[in-house]
């Protein structure tokens, strides 16, 4: 059965540079020992043929699988365009050269 002395916990707070009172050591040993015996717990429920998992829940790809489809032509694209250069949008220049 797992405990964490007093000395240990004053060991720790050292280690973490924090000040703790008497009463802290007390009440953090008391509390240490709780979630060492809880860990121990488990440890003992976890058999061999469990397998291990990384999640409480199933987890499951939400996404949908990728489909090709057509689009719109290049035509069709530079349909709509107010003006067009080799097959390509033409938009007014913004840099470099004064109007």
């Amino acid at each position: 059965m797992p405990s964490i002395s007093r000395d240990e916990v004053a060991h720790l707070a050292r280690l973490a540079r924090l000040s703790v009172t008497d009463d802290e050591l007390d009440m953090f040993a008391g509390q240490l020992d709780v979630i060492l015996r809880s860990v121990a717990q488990v440890g003992e429920v976890a058999a061999d043929d469990i397998p291990p998992t990384s999640h409480a829940v199933p987890v499951t790809n939400v996404f949908r699988d990728d489909v090709i489809r057509p689009g719109l032509t290049r035509q069709e694209a530079l349909g709509g365009a107010p003006a067009v250069e080799e097959n390509r949008f033409r938009v007014p220049r913004i840099l470099g050269e004064e109007q």
